[in-house]
């Protein structure tokens, strides 16, 4: 790529996440200038159009488009950003790929499995020429990163079990409406699409591809008020849980829920192997815990590791008031790696192999809820870096 080109993103979607991916690009010059000065939101295009212009005029007058084809399609649009609900992300996948644009989706990468091996398939590097890059965030927060290092160096040894859990409360009230992620023919699945599609990625990131699980799906509260006020059955899981067992045969639990009273945004997880375990929790970013079995007479337990990354100073009506400070620092670090990813020629990281390749767990996911059965992995997992 030229030295003085730069990339026009275009924007589609913006609701929250939409709004997220805006936050990354504006504070970019902050975090990686020599990535920030060959990027910037150029384009803009939302559901509703009058909306967007006025979302537009906050962002410093980036263009809006009435229709998603049309910004797909602009010659001047280098990147394309899908921020839509699941259902929409194929179509805008497809269309984007095949007007030759790199691409940024977020999770989870489609609607389906089927879907997803199809974009992924026809955009694998470096056959389609252009990157395309999903948004799995959390492996950008520095604890995590550190966490990555202490298992690549052998640091815990054989990992023996582990446990993965991202819990909210958002669903334990029937009353409020239910969002556009509650509902399976919009999002494809619920908390397990959602939250799941994450904890299924960090898992393999840090302890490499599955073997087989068993899975069961709960849904306790099954009439609610749904999003236009009207009385609405539950047709999305609430919550997931997870047997898993790896393929190097450590096993564990992943759980993944919104009906889990007294939680905010509460992601954590904990490694145990032979020689050490590692934990850490979304809610105490900022440490790492480690503990070394060093004979079997002593006991040192875990110590706080500071690992910092605070990120401070945010507006509380954005993000959400659920979300811990470095949240959007994670989103900016994805964010980040993808624009040097496309800068430097290369495929991306989390890539659309990943992010279908995480899709197929959540179908065998759901298969198993279905059956009642354990099912096997036969799929082989992408590299994870």
């Amino acid at each position: 790529m030229a030295a003085d080109k730069i990339l026009n993103i275009g924007l589609l979607g913006y609701g929250h996440m939409g709004r997220t991916h805006a936050y990354c690009l504006s504070v970019l010059p902050f975090y990686a200038p020599s990535v920030a000065q060959h990027a910037r939101l150029y384009g803009l295009c939302t559901a509703h159009p009058d909306s967007a212009r006025t979302a537009a005029a906050g962002l410093g007058g980036v263009r809006v488009y009435d229709r998603p084809e049309d910004m797909i399609r602009d010659p001047d649009i280098d990147i394309v950003d899908i921020c839509t609900p699941n259902v929409f992300h194929y179509d805008a996948l497809r269309a984007a790929a095949q007007s030759g644009k790199h691409i940024y989706c977020e999770k989870p990468l489609c609607f389906d499995l089927k879907e997803a091996d199809t974009v992924a398939g026809e955009t694998s590097f470096p056959v389609y020429g252009r990157t395309c890059g999903i948004v799995f965030h959390n492996r950008f927060f520095p604890a995590v990163r550190l966490a990555k290092r202490y298992l690549e160096e052998g640091r815990l040894g054989r990992i023996l079990q582990f446990r993965f859990d991202y819990l909210h409360n958002s669903c334990i009230f029937p009353d409020k409406p239910a969002g556009w992620k509650q509902d399976a023919a919009v999002c494809g699945g619920g908390v397990l699409f959602d939250l799941g599609s994450h904890m299924l990625d960090l898992l393999t990131y840090l302890l490499g591809p599955l073997d087989s699980l068993f899975a069961k799906e709960q849904i306790a509260f099954p009439v609610r008020t749904g999003r236009d006020g009207q009385t609405w059955t539950v047709n999305a899981d609430e919550a997931s849980y997870l047997l898993i067992t790896l393929k190097s045969k450590a096993i564990g639990t992943l759980t993944v829920s919104k009906i889990s009273s007294g939680t905010e945004d509460d992601l954590s997880f904990a490694i145990y192997g032979e020689k050490g375990a590692l934990r850490w929790s979304l809610t105490d970013m900022d440490y790492l815990e480690f503990a070394e079995e060093t004979s079997p007479n002593s006991y040192h337990g875990f110590t706080r590791i500071a690992v910092n990354g605070r990120y401070a100073g945010t507006d509380p009506d954005f993000p959400s008031a659920k979300a811990p400070a470095g949240w959007l620092r994670a989103h900016v670090g994805c964010y980040t790696a993808f624009l040097n990813a496309v800068l430097g020629g290369r495929a991306a990281c989390p890539s659309f192999a990943q992010g279908a390749y995480v899709q197929y767990l959540m179908d065998r996911a759901q298969e198993s809820a279905r059956t009642g059965r354990e099912v096997s992995l036969e799929r082989e997992a992408p590299e994870w870096i």
